[in-house]
């Protein structure tokens, strides 16, 4: 098969597309044929990248494949699966110490895959899967969020922050945003009722008593947003842990492969309610520059890239 492989640990420049052995599914395991793949940014700095360890202390796995956001059919099942057929179209998120999807086939844990809905195309499906869990279980398993909440997202232009504001508004909340001011009209088309320009305007004097927030910029943003938080709600952070004071919550998270809640998501993408911002498309064999954008520019959604079919 065609592959994107690191054989050494660095940037964009590191990666290389050449000829590699087609996996073979294990006990438990999916044999997926790729057809598109996402992109993060920071993925080729995490430590998981690179070994099979979150922390640091994992053991070196190159040469690793990246790009662990993936769409495409089930090509072969392993020993032991079951729920799944050869041809289904799954989408879903790799475990970040494995490799990714930067590749015509992958084998991943039959457990992160969920079937990809019909109103989402393979190149939607992969930009869904990080950010749309992200959101997921940002807002609802760690933020718990309820119908008629009033929740701020910040960032809310971004990958994770405009799939953010749709689940809020999917599940019943109120939703203000902030965003540069070339994202407002779209930001407001996915539901926030207020659009705050950060460069103009500080949400502070925009807002007050919201039940909670999404945080996907840290730092002093994080910080001032204890101030319109009312008593007893909570902060969720995508970027640091937060120090909340008295009376109110913080919770920091990484985000996991949940098939559940990938289920969930594409039902609200089957009803219209959801669909993921994607930049550009980019070739297999341009991921190395795909990656390299990520570091040098600021994209309005996700870089996806198009795999060609397999033998």
């Amino acid at each position: 098969m065609q592959a994107v492989r690191g054989h050494a640990r660095g940037g964009p420049e590191s990666l290389s597309y050449e000829t590699a052995l087609r996996p073979v599914p294990d006990e438990g395991e999916v044999l997926v044929a790729v057809r598109a793949a996402a992109i993060t940014p920071g993925e080729l700095d995490w430590d998981a990248t690179w070994t099979d360890a979150l922390d640091g202390t994992g053991r070196d796995r190159t040469p690793v494949v990246p790009a662990k956001e993936v769409s495409g059919r089930v090509a072969e099942l392993g020993p032991g699966v079951a729920g799944l057929t050869v041809g289904d179209a799954v989408f879903g998120l790799i475990p970040f110490t494995r490799d990714g999807a930067a590749a015509q086939y992958v084998a991943v844990p039959a457990g992160v895959l969920a079937v990809r809905p019909r109103a989402l195309d393979d190149e939607a499906a992969a930009a869904l899967a990080l950010a749309g869990l992200t959101a997921w279980q940002g807002l609802r398993d760690h933020g718990g969020l309820t119908e008629g909440a009033r929740v701020l997202v910040h960032g809310g232009g971004g990958g994770v922050g405009s799939l953010a504001v749709q689940v809020a508004v999917a599940l019943g909340a109120s939703v203000v945003a902030t965003a540069a001011a070339r994202d407002a009209g779209f930001v407001r088309d996915l539901g926030a009722e207020l659009v705050v320009d950060y460069a103009e305007e500080r949400f502070e004097d925009a807002v007050e008593g919201v039940d909670l927030v999404f945080d996907t910029v840290g730092g002093q943003v994080q910080d001032r947003s204890w101030q319109v938080l009312r008593p007893g709600g909570t902060l969720v952070s995508i970027v640091a842990p937060p120090a909340a004071p008295e009376g109110k919550h913080g919770v920091f998270f990484v985000v996991e492969p949940d098939r559940g809640a990938l289920g969930q998501l594409a039902r609200l993408a089957a009803q219209g309610r959801l669909a993921p911002r994607i930049d550009r498309v980019v070739p297999l064999s341009g991921t190395a520059a795909a990656y390299a954008a990520l570091e040098q520019e600021h994209p309005r959604g996700k870089i996806v890239l198009r795999v060609p079919k397999g033998g």
